[in-house]
């Protein structure tokens, strides 16, 4: 990977301010890769591969680095454009294509609150209440949308503040395991156990499709590009730093898990690391584990229908969605028909889905945003810009398209078919926008 200093760095044009420094940046990445998947998707890793849950996040961060190096070089070529759906525009200029990537940003944004929703109302919360989780999941996305409607001020100091209260409860997760392990207790030989009644490689591939779940959130950096101060040299290093953070602490915790619990445990548990954390016997009161991921949880979930909610707002911005999304409450001004669909579409899979297939599915959906961004960059290699910018290997992207594509063949029918209903009901949507559109001009002639 090198960096392309063809042409001197232009001056910054009129936009945000370019306020952050590499540090506050890579503490953003951090905050955002380190979300709550690993508090609740170990236990999903473990019915596939056993013991051996080390392996899957192995694969997944080599697909997770190579995707962020076609990341690293469209963020800081194009540090005012946001996300995949506009590299896209920018490489084929084809108005569907550009909307169906967006599109499927926003149902993962859905996807994921769901998922998130029902680890909600699942073993952290009823180690403080027992409560039944389907009612508990949709007051929890009704209680976000009503904070979603409220507006969200989003700031880096309340993401830092989340992600230190996140790190937290998995620094002491690795803190307990390593005391049992250092005691003599545990079982460390588990680690290289496989299920006992799946195929090791095809249980590692099918891991590794939750274990990317855990990776995902670096897309969303691509926002903050404009108010960093040199994006060229600052945001690949936070990246890359930040995915390397994350994976060290995945691993840790995959280690430390299956050595203090066994992996039958915790693929029965929808609140595995609270499993690790009693089992271990130290004084960790359990009902504070609970709420630290609780909120981990809480904060994610919030964050994916925020985010979720916007590219909705922007797509009916850009006609690509039907004018009612672009609905604003006087007052509030946040897009309230964009942020009740969300909403509406969050309840819904939260009752019909489950934590796994819904993660499953999220993985789906961004692969497949991933893999329109890795084409692009190739496309867009011949394009030149006037500054410097981080440039990869063709190589890259490519190595990183198989990777991709090898793990859409590991997806199973049923989460294959939910990405086909987003796409019809996205399609759907297209098409009545347009015709919107046309009506639009034919009364203004």
């Amino acid at each position: 990977m090198t960096q392309n200093t063809t042409v001197p760095v232009a001056e910054n044009p009129p936009g945000l301010k370019r306020v952050l420094g590499t540090p506050l940046l890579f503490a953003f990445i951090v905050g955002d890769t380190l979300g709550a998947g690993i508090y609740t998707l170990v236990g999903t890793m473990a019915t596939d591969v056993g013991g051996v849950i080390w392996l899957p996040l192995l694969i997944a961060l080599v697909v997770a680095l190579v995707t962020a190096g076609t990341y690293a070089e469209l963020i800081t070529k194009y540090p005012h454009a946001g996300g995949a759906a506009r590299y896209v525009d920018r490489a084929f200029g084809i108005p569907y294509l550009s909307f169906l990537v967006g599109f499927l940003m926003m149902a993962s944004g859905i996807t994921t609150a769901a998922a998130l929703a029902n680890a909600f109302a699942g073993d952290y919360l009823s180690a403080l209440w027992d409560i039944p989780p389907i009612p508990t999941a949709i007051v929890f996305i009704i209680l976000l949308t009503l904070i979603n409607l409220r507006r969200v001020r989003e700031s880096l100091g309340a993401n830092l503040v989340a992600s230190v209260i996140e790190v937290t409860g998995l620094v002491i997760v690795i803190v307990v395991a390593a005391m049992v392990f250092g005691s003599g207790g545990g079982e460390p030989e588990r680690i290289f156990e496989f299920a006992p009644d799946v195929p090791p490689l095809q249980g590692a591939f099918a891991a590794s499709i939750v274990a990317f779940f855990s990776f995902l959130g670096f897309e969303a950096a691509a926002n903050m590009a404009e108010e960093v101060k040199n994006p060229s040299k600052s945001y690949p290093r936070a990246l890359f730093g930040a995915i390397c953070t994350a994976a060290v602490i995945y691993l840790l915790i995959a280690v430390g898990a299956v050595i203090v619990v066994p992996p039958a445990d915790l693929a029965e548990s929808t609140g595995p690391l609270l499993d690790v954390v009693t089992a271990s016997g130290f004084a960790v009161p359990s009902w504070l584990f609970s709420l630290i991921a609780l909120v981990a949880i809480a904060n994610g979930a919030l964050l994916f229908m925020v985010m979720a909610s916007r590219v909705g707002y922007g797509l009916g911005k850009s006609g690509l969605l039907p004018h009612a999304f672009t609905r604003v409450l006087p007052k509030r001004r946040t897009p309230w028909v964009s942020i009740l669909v969300v909403a509406v579409a969050t309840i819904g899979l939260s009752v019909i889905g489950d934590i796994g297939t819904l993660a499953e599915t999220t993985v789906l959906l961004l692969l497949l945003v991933f893999l329109s961004a890795n084409v692009s960059v190739l496309v867009l290699k011949k394009d030149k810009v006037d500054h410097d910018h981080f440039s990869i290997p063709r190589v890259v992207p490519v190595l990183a398209i198989i990777a991709s594509i090898v793990l859409l063949t590991q997806q199973t029918g049923a989460v294959w078919l939910g990405t086909a209903v987003y796409i019809v009901v996205g399609t759907v949507l297209f098409f009545i926008a347009r015709f919107g559109r046309r009506r639009e001009r034919a009364v203004q002639q």
